[in-house]
C-alpha cells in the first residue's frame, strides 16, 4: 500500500465511478423527492470525478425499452466516460466493462445509480467477488420502493460491500482542505 492509502476510505488515486441505469423510463417510476436526491448526488460525484481524474463509467439496462441515460446525467459525463449497454442486472457480466475497469489499474469502485435491490446489488458484490474494494453511495442509489432500498444496503454491507455516502466520497477523495480542489468542491455540497 503506497503512503496516504488507507483501506476502508475512498481513495481519488484508486477510485472509479460507476453511474448505473439512470434512464429515463426507471427515473419516471422513483418517488420525486428521492430522484432529486439521487441526481443531485450523482451531479456532485460526477463533477468531483472529472476535477480529480477518476475514470468515470456508466450503464444502461435494456435502452430500448428502459430509455437512454437521463440527459441531466449525461451532460454531466466527461468526454472520457465509458458508456455500456446492458441486458444482464451485473455491470459485471459486461465483458468490456470488466477489462476496461481493469486497464484502469485502479482497485476502488464507488456505485451509485438505480436500482439498488437489483443492479447495483449484484454489480456490487460480484465486483467484492472480483477482488474490488466497492462503495455504494446510499445517497446516490434508489429503488422503486423503500423496502426493497433498505434490504439491498443491508445485504451488500453482508456482503463486504462498503455502504457510504456522497459526502463521505467526496472528503475521502479530497482527504486535506489544503487539496487544490478542496474550495470547488466544496461548494458543491453548500
Amino acid at each position: 500500500m503506497s503512503a496516504g492509502k488507507q483501506p476502508g476510505l475512498a481513495d481519488a488515486s484508486a477510485s472509479t465511478l460507476v453511474l448505473m441505469d439512470i434512464q429515463t423510463r426507471l427515473t419516471a417510476a422513483m418517488p420525486a423527492k428521492v430522484l432529486a436526491r439521487l441526481q443531485r448526488n450523482c451531479g456532485h460525484l460526477i463533477r468531483s470525478a472529472s476535477l480529480l481524474d477518476i475514470p468515470v463509467f456508466a450503464s444502461e439496462q435494456y435502452p430500448g425499452g428502459l430509455g437512454q441515460l437521463e440527459p441531466e446525467i449525461s451532460r454531466l459525463l466527461p468526454g472520457s466516460a465509458r458508456c455500456y449497454e446492458k441486458t444482464s442486472f451485473s455491470l459485471a457480466g459486461v465483458p468490456a466493462f470488466l477489462a476496461d475497469l481493469a486497464q484502469t489499474g485502479r482497485s476502488q469502485v464507488v456505485l451509485c445509480g438505480m436500482e439498488a435491490h437489483i443492479c447495483i446489488l449484484q454489480t456490487a458484490i460480484d465486483l467484492v467477488h472480483a477482488g474490488y474494494e466497492v462503495f455504494v453511495v446510499a445517497d446516490a442509489v434508489c429503488s422503486r420502493f423503500r423496502e426493497s432500498y433498505e434490504t439491498a444496503l443491508d445485504r451488500m454491507g453482508l456482503s463486504g460491500v462498503a455502504i457510504t455516502d456522497s459526502e463521505s466520497v467526496l472528503f475521502e477523495w479530497l482527504r486535506d482542505a489544503a487539496q487544490p480542489h478542496f474550495k470547488p468542491l466544496q461548494a458543491l455540497i453548500r
